[in-house]
């Protein structure tokens, strides 16, 4: 009996270890393959597309206690290099001067619309009120706080004008916080995490989520699946399933930059990918029955790797609870935790990812490459 517990802890470790290095092998070469194709022809990266028409884009932008960033947001929205646009900014009942500063905005910026919300009410439900309130077929979502990009909406409206299927698209979030050493991880985080996993995951099949703070849906396509529900945690992972097991296309355009703040402090980290974990768990519970359909096959390459990732998850928090064990009892319990050459080889090949993806992201944020030299530390934090 002893033997097959060695045995099956054995293979937990194995699966702990050589999962995420065959994983990120598998979305470099995704990620590489998307860039040969789609990215690296295009020379005039810089110079947007012209368009056979320029139709009207709604600019969706919830706002709740967003005093410090609304004017700089909003501002930056009325340089866009898009001809027809308007921009509703939804005040989601904030309690700060955020309403104040929008009716302020409002008379200085004549594309410029307030929505007032009463109470707070969340992302998702001052995201369904713009959207109503919205005159445009397409709308384009970002936070209170974020910068877009001045062609970020023509290299989205491209997709949706080539193809009458696509219902959404999500942009390239890039990390303006970089003072601190966990603010340039990030940087390559975001490159290695979203703009790499997005890329491959294009290629395989299809996105597991759009980016919550720059992504643009169809009108239509929202109104087919209900818009956001209100009753999810990351009302972005929601929608991008429902749209996708309604076969409707989400695609990346890596051009779509958007300049996002971000967590500076472990804490604020450790809460916001907590929420997103339990977002995730959440559209995977709620979509079991329908994504394993043969009609929604597309989406079964995300399924399952969401599903391997949970298993991984719960592996590691074995491999931690055995180690606190062996540092109680004062002699190992189980077979050692961290076989040498594996754990080289990851720490490598995890410093691999992040230049492969620094490298694909390098002509859309030229200073990026630097942060690689802070994610030494990385590979650190993950394995301990």
């Amino acid at each position: 009996m002893f033997s097959g517990l060695e045995h099956l802890w054995q293979n937990v470790l194995d699966f702990a270890f050589f999962y995420p290095l065959v994983m990120a092998y598998v979305w470099m070469t995704g990620a590489l393959l998307y860039y040969f194709r789609y990215e690296c022809r295009r020379a005039d990266y810089r110079q947007p597309p012209v368009l056979p028409e320029y139709p009207l884009v709604s600019i969706l932008v919830p706002c709740y206690n967003e005093a410090a960033h609304a004017e700089t947001t909003l501002r930056a929205l009325a340089d866009l290099h898009y001809p027809n646009f308007e921009v509703l900014a939804v005040n989601d009942g904030s309690t700060d001067r955020t309403g104040d500063i929008l009716n302020d905005l409002a008379r200085q910026l004549p594309r410029l619309r307030v929505v007032h919300l009463a109470a707070n009410q969340g992302k998702a439900l001052a995201l369904k009120s713009g959207a109503l309130a919205a005159r445009g077929e397409f709308l384009v979502c970002i936070d209170g706080d974020a910068l877009l990009d001045h062609y970020a909406v023509t290299w989205i409206m491209e997709h949706f004008l080539r193809n009458p299927r696509v219902g959404a698209v999500t942009g390239n979030p890039r990390i303006r916080t970089r003072s601190t050493l966990l603010g340039r991880i990030q940087v390559g985080e975001f490159s290695a995490i979203v703009g790499l996993l997005k890329r491959a995951q294009r290629v395989y099949g299809r996105v597991f989520t759009v980016s919550g703070v720059i992504c643009a849906f169809r009108r239509r396509a929202l109104h087919q699946v209900g818009y956001w529900r209100e009753d999810t945690l990351t009302e972005d992972i929601d929608i991008s399933w429902r749209l996708q097991l309604r076969h409707w296309d989400v695609r990346f355009e890596p051009r779509a930059l958007c300049w996002v703040l971000m967590p500076e402090t472990l804490v604020g980290l450790f809460r916001q990918r907590l929420r997103w974990a339990v977002g995730g768990a959440e559209a995977l519970k709620r979509y079991f029955r329908p994504l394993w359909r043969w009609k929604s096959r597309r989406m079964w390459g995300i399924g399952a790797e969401y599903l391997f990732s949970l298993v991984w998850s719960y592996a590691m928090l074995a491999m931690l609870a055995a180690g606190l064990l062996d540092f109680v009892s004062g002699h190992p319990a189980v077979p050692r935790l961290s076989p040498r050459w594996p754990a080289l080889m990851l720490g490598l090949t995890c410093l691999l990812q992040f230049a492969v993806s620094l490298f694909i992201d390098r002509r859309y944020d030229h200073g990026s490459w630097k942060s690689w030299f802070s994610l030494i530390w990385y590979p650190l934090f993950i394995g301990t």
